[in-house]
């Protein structure tokens, strides 16, 4: 989840320097980073 979450930031980090800003590509990104929060707090220790 980690690697999809840091491979999503290096995607929307390129599309922005090749394409201009998208507030949706980086709403999503956000997203999916939260998600990953989450999924990592609720893990068993």
């Amino acid at each position: 989840m980690a690697v999809c979450t840091v491979g999503g930031l290096v995607a929307a980090t390129a599309y922005t320097v090749a394409l201009g800003a998208n507030g949706w590509v980086w709403f999503s990104w956000v997203v999916v980073a939260l998600v990953t929060i989450g999924v990592l707090a609720a893990r068993p220790v």
